[in-house]
């Protein structure tokens, strides 16, 4: 009856055989959907005691109609005979229906060191801590093959992962290993476009830029104001002084013979003083007339009056001891 479908070849020691296959859900075994193990029949145990099957079992089922295969380990052997009853996201990475056939054949996998995982959507690499979800995931996995498409369920939602590499071979055990695990961009990401900062807007000129600079002010010039005379009347605007000449130079003798400080010109005169404006004449005060001015305020000070003095009081008896009368026993 189970010649076809439940029939062991004779692999030298190669467990293969061919089975009908459906989902897990139809033996009430729902918790296996998280996994890669599958439910054989109890005759199948029995072949591969017989055949020295190292542990753990894992296996290669494929799909010879559309040609796709994976890998999986065995959880229990309480299937019908004939049937094997897969994961269902193992069925669809198979492109299968319900009661297809599937071949399995026992397989030795290497202990995996590296796997590169692809998430379909962005959602999952907002889960706080990724890393550990997939370690509690992959702990219900015996075997990892690239091309294949697991579900991890985390916090009432599911995420779907492919397996895009996997180290040192396409199909690797991941039963007590230590492997490195490295993620790919999400299949919804999309690469953030850079945007080129805008050019820095040119300042236009104003009014101010474009009229005139203000004229610079006057720096301070010396001896700019009015002069006063010593006989109290009005002068004349003086003048910033002149520089002197450089041929009046002091101590150089005119020619002639004349004697110094003399002019040596025959109209009587030096060049300078008849190209001087003349001025008034005025008084001359010398130094003398301070010490009269001196004299004349002392002569007002000793004729002023004194001021009457104060009379001076007369001081209280200071306290004297024994100043009473005597008094006498008799």
């Amino acid at each position: 009856m189970f010649g076809m479908f439940g029939g062991f070849g004779l692999g030298g020691g190669t467990f293969d055989s061919n089975y009908r296959a459906y989902p897990v859900s139809f033996i009430d075994k729902n918790d296996a959907e998280h996994a890669d193990k599958v439910f054989l029949p109890p005759s199948a145990l029995d072949r591969l005691a017989s055949l020295h099957i190292e542990y753990p079992m894992l296996f290669k089922v494929e799909n010879r109609k559309t040609g796709r295969s994976t890998h999986c380990g065995v959880l229990e052997f309480i299937a019908d005979e004939g049937h094997v009853y897969l994961p269902y996201w193992m069925m669809q990475n198979l492109a299968m229906e319900e009661g297809e056939i599937v071949n399995l054949r026992s397989a030795s996998l290497p202990k995996g060191t590296y796997v590169k995982l692809q998430p379909h959507t962005t959602d999952f690499l907002d889960i706080s801590n990724p890393k550990a979800v997939l370690e509690t995931t992959l702990r219900n996995f015996s075997c990892l093959t690239v091309g294949d498409q697991i579900t991890i369920n985390y916090n009432n939602r599911q995420y779907f992962i492919d397996i895009v590499e996997a180290k040192p071979q396409p199909a690797i055990s991941v039963i007590e290993t230590d492997c490195e695990v490295d993620f790919a961009p999400p299949l919804d990401y999309v690469e953030p476009t850079r945007q080129e900062p805008a050019p820095a807007p040119v300042a236009e000129p104003t009014l101010e830029s474009t009229s005139e600079p203000e004229p610079a002010e006057p720096s301070f010039v010396p001896f700019r104001g009015s002069g006063m005379r010593l006989d109290g009347k009005a002068g004349s605007s003086s003048s910033a002084p002149s520089p002197p000449s450089t041929s009046a130079a002091s101590g150089s003798r005119p020619a002639g013979g004349a004697a110094p400080g003399r002019a040596s010109s025959s109209n009587g005169a030096t060049p300078a003083a008849a190209a001087a404006p003349k001025q008034k004449a005025g008084k001359v005060v010398f130094a003398g007339g301070n010490r009269l001015a001196a004299k004349q305020a002392a002569a007002k000070e000793q004729k002023a009056p004194a001021p009457p003095k104060e009379p001076a009081k007369e001081e209280a008896p200071k306290f004297s001891a024994f100043q009473g009368k005597a008094r006498t026993l008799k």
